[in-house]
């Protein structure tokens, strides 16, 4: 495990950092092996695409990552909508294969094609990868233009990653429950786990994320600090079933344990062991499984996770009971080029939990527990 820390370290080092700061948690069962941070939450004060570089603010202006920073958790978003959709489908007010339409019917575009719940959460909807919401005159647009939305695809066929998915998803538990998303996250997954980090935005001490300008990113907001990366969740208030959570490593590693547990934490219950065994059932349902793009060697026996945008990821594998969260503002104070098979360059994410996996290959006893860096010094020197 100490390579795993000395790697996660080494991210955050150097003039162009893989990024500038992050945050590792993993652990085994109820045993957090690892709680780590390093490097910068906030470095730059803005990009200049002149020199391709990022313009620093003052030393003294630097704020250092802690183990408790909350990070923009990007399509991470993702898992706890899926776990609110698999709530109400234990309750019995969702059917896993009923059609879209039968909950939206005047979200005419999928309830012509037959798209079921199952297919917005397999990412086999036919849909595609997402709308330029942001570029709406205002919320009535946006929601005509979701409500038009027909898939480009066949539903049931290929899969294709689409953040309508969850838009869609997200409007489905609004309408079944009369409740928003945020609240049906909040009361259903985080305040009985005790995340009380986790939270929809905005949120001010998170690290920083991207000097977000066109022609690179899709708004001219500046640099952004505690207000949501995505900019269709930004343009969507900042609620939205495929991003918008800001959290810690701490409290995903508690959201992790709870779903290795069977649902459970402590004595809170999320879910029943049969409605987890759903949740992590081949293909997913909102979960992706056994990637070794971003996995490494956990992938392979039914390992689950996601990654985001903003440089996050969690894994969990029920296999070993084991966890890797990876939290980062790899987008600070640009994002990069697409690289690799889940865009920008995810050998990191693989690094660390194939680290993860290779020490619980060899029966490695925790080398700490909640020793994490927090005097913000890059590279732990």
């Amino acid at each position: 495990m100490r390579h795993l820390v000395r790697e996660v370290r080494a991210l955050t080092t150097g003039e162009r950092p893989w990024a500038p700061g992050a945050v590792v948690v993993a652990g085994r069962g109820p045993v957090v092996a690892v709680a780590e941070a390093a490097g910068w939450a906030v470095r730059y004060a803005r990009y200049d695409p002149d020199t391709g570089r990022g313009v620093e603010l003052p030393p003294a202006q630097w704020v250092p990552v802690t183990v408790d920073t909350p990070f923009d958790l990007a399509s991470l978003t993702k898992l706890f909508t899926a776990v609110a959709a698999v709530q109400q489908i234990e309750r019995g007010t969702l059917g896993i294969d009923a059609r879209v339409g039968a909950y939206l019917p005047d979200f005419r575009g999928v309830a012509a094609h037959g798209v079921t719940v199952r297919q917005l959460l397999t990412h086999t909807s036919g849909l595609r990868p997402e709308l330029p919401l942001y570029d709406c005159a205002d919320d009535a647009e946006r929601l005509a233009r979701l409500r038009a939305e027909e898939p480009v695809g066949e539903p049931g066929g290929a899969f294709c990653y689409s953040d309508l998915n969850m838009l869609l998803l997200q409007h489905v538990l609004e309408r079944i429950t009369g409740r928003r998303l945020d609240a049906l996250v909040r009361d259903g997954i985080t305040r009985p786990l005790g995340m009380t980090a986790t939270r929809f935005g905005p949120c001010p001490g998170a690290a920083a994320t991207e000097d977000q300008r066109r022609p690179w990113a899709k708004a001219d907001r500046g640099m952004l600090r505690g207000e949501v990366h995505d900019e269709n969740a930004w343009a969507l208030g900042g609620v939205a079933g495929h991003a918008g959570l800001f959290g810690t490593a701490r409290d995903l590693a508690v959201f992790c344990r709870a779903l290795l547990a069977g649902g459970a934490y402590g004595p809170a219950r999320i879910l029943g062991p049969d409605f987890v065994e759903l949740l992590l059932t081949p293909p997913g349902l909102g979960f992706a499984l056994d990637q070794p793009w971003f996995m490494g060697e956990l992938a392979g026996r039914g390992a689950a996770g996601h990654t985001g945008f903003t440089g996050t990821s969690l894994v969990l594998d029920p296999a070993t009971d084991t966890f890797l969260v990876l939290l980062t503002n790899r987008v600070h104070p640009v994002r990069r080029p697409p690289d690799g098979a889940g865009g920008a360059d995810s050998r990191p994410r693989a690094a660390a939990a194939t680290r993860l996996a290779r020490a619980v290959r060899r029966g490695a006893p925790p080398v700490r527990r909640g020793a994490a860096r927090t005097d913000g010094r890059a590279g732990g020197t």
